[in-house]
């Protein structure tokens, strides 16, 4: 489902004949207006986990289905889960090879805006790779 959002600008009207500026008024933007797409519920995205580092543990099984509505701290969770990790174990998590996503973003987002064959890629490693 698309969903259209519609921007007003706050613009200084300019009076011709003082030339002061008067009240600010609202105006429509003539531009096409911005499309947002909803995630619909129950829907899917793959994530391929890739190891980054020396001595950083391989997954044997590297791309899982995570629901897009969850946060980016369950894939944390899930990949500490998954790799046995102890609680005092470091393990860092990077998206695009360049930075570490908040844990409250929503992976539908980070999908959204660096999926890779339509897939997320996330590098993780047990020692800071990317910074």
């Amino acid at each position: 489902q698309r969903y259209r959002k519609e921007w007003r600008i706050m613009e200084p009207a300019v009076s011709k004949d003082a030339g002061q500026q008067s009240e600010t008024k609202n105006k429509t933007e003539a531009a096409e207006p911005e499309t947002f797409i909803r995630t619909p519920e129950g829907k899917k995205v793959t994530v391929h986990f890739r190891a980054a580092g020396g001595n950083t543990p391989i997954l044997k099984r590297k791309k899982f289905k995570v629901n897009a509505s969850n946060q980016f701290s369950s894939v944390v969770a899930f990949l500490r889960r998954t790799l046995k990790c102890k609680q005092s174990d470091s393990l860092f998590l990077y998206c695009a090879q360049a930075f570490s996503p908040s844990p409250d973003e929503l992976i539908d987002d980070l999908y959204n805006c660096f999926q890779l064959n339509n897939e997320l890629v996330i590098n993780y490693c047990t020692t800071d790779c990317w910074g």
